[in-house]
């Protein structure tokens, strides 16, 4: 792609990073109604685990810092609303000790998260956001276990990519402020080779719709944008203007995976599932 139109679509990216994917105003928490619906919350902590903690380094390094700091707000307050039903709802006493367990976990991140963001807690929060993604998998596991057809594998694999999309971020922005931890480049790598092979599969799932399929297109061609984005830092460019790049194309991928995780809920029951994805 020439250069300038690559240049004139990541300008387009920051101003459509105005547009979150989730409400200023998150409605009030209601109960989850159905398994479909269970998987693709229980899912979304996986993810929002890693948005957090993008979000709060974005604002430690001052990119996009105001919308940044709206992220964070929103993600803080979503995750407790989505850990409550999820409590709520657990059906057996294996799916509650997970979530009690994570609901310990979050009481730490949560400390973490809270006021100015500094370097000490960006170290802290390290380790305690992957506490937070081990965690999260399991229940998001344990309630597609629970699925008798398809549809929770795909809302799984579909809301895993959402996850993804942050965690490579996530990544990105650690190494900007100089924090390592072992084996982050290894997982970064496994993580881009993981978003790509789960998107060939949505692809060529029998069960997709017209719309689901042209979503996943879209998000094909903004994987291309976002993995240029991020290769940037690999050949040493740490500019905050790279950085931004990330931040805003980071948040398109989610937009677009978190609607088609949301369209695979809307499908009906179909053929037997498939054991799920990995982390």
């Amino acid at each position: 792609m020439p250069n300038l139109l690559r240049r004139d679509f990541l300008i387009r990216s920051v101003i459509l990073f105005a547009a979150s994917v989730i409400p200023a105003q998150p409605a009030r928490a209601a109960a989850i109604t159905n398994l479909n619906e269970a998987i693709n919350k229980a899912g979304r902590l996986r993810m929002l685990s890693q948005r957090m903690a993008k979000a709060y380094c974005q604002i430690g390094l001052n990119i996009l810092t105001d919308k940044s700091r709206h992220i964070l707000e929103v993600s803080v307050n979503l995750y407790q609303e989505h850990l409550n039903e999820l409590k709520a709802f657990a059906p057996s006493a294996d799916i509650k000790a997970t979530y009690a367990d994570l609901d310990a976990n979050w009481q730490l991140y949560r400390q973490l998260l809270i006021g100015t963001p500094s370097l000490n807690n960006a170290q802290l929060i390290a380790q305690t956001n992957e506490d937070a993604l081990r965690v999260a998998h399991l229940g998001t596991t344990q309630f597609e276990l629970s699925s008798p057809t398809s549809v929770g594998r795909l809302i799984n694999i579909s809301g895993r990519q959402r996850m993804l999309s942050q965690r490579l971020a996530k990544f990105y922005m650690f190494r900007q402020w100089g924090i390592s931890t072992p084996g982050m480049d290894a997982e970064m790598q496994l993580a881009k080779r993981e978003f790509v092979s789960a998107l060939n599969a949505l692809d060529h799932a029998p069960e997709n719709t017209g719309k689901i399929s042209g979503e996943l297109s879209m998000a094909r061609t903004q994987w291309i944008f976002f993995e240029n984005a991020l290769q940037e830092q690999n050949v040493g460019k740490k500019n905050p203007h790279y950085a931004a790049n990330v931040a805003t194309t980071s948040e398109r991928i989610l937009e677009m995976m978190d609607r088609v995780t949301d369209l695979y809920g809307q499908l009906p029951a179909s053929a037997p599932a498939a054991r799920p994805a990995r982390r």
